[in-house]
């Protein structure tokens, strides 16, 4: 199964861009995390359908309306087995 992990800078804490890319990831079938790291960025880790993975890269390069994505880093994964998508 693909997976990735993604690391989304600019401002993408306090404007609700974890609880919105659950929203999109659960919409996509997606399972993984959405997580704050002490530096500012956000810690994305998905896995499911290929296509879907590609339909959430694009999402997390604009975000919610109040976000402001200045970077997005991605890096290949290995599949977890998670089920279902929560935020940390």
């Amino acid at each position: 199964m693909p997976a990735a992990r993604f690391y989304v800078s600019g401002r993408v804490q306090g404007v609700f861009f974890r609880a919105s890319t659950r929203d999109e990831a659960m919409r996509l079938k997606l399972s993984g995390y959405a997580t704050n790291l002490a530096d500012g960025r956000v810690e994305v880790f998905a896995e499911g359908d290929g296509e879907s993975l590609v339909t959430l890269e694009q999402w997390l390069r604009h975000g919610p309306p109040l976000a402001r994505v200045e970077k997005l880093e991605r890096e290949a994964a290995e599949a977890e087995g998670r089920q279902g998508f929560v935020t940390g």
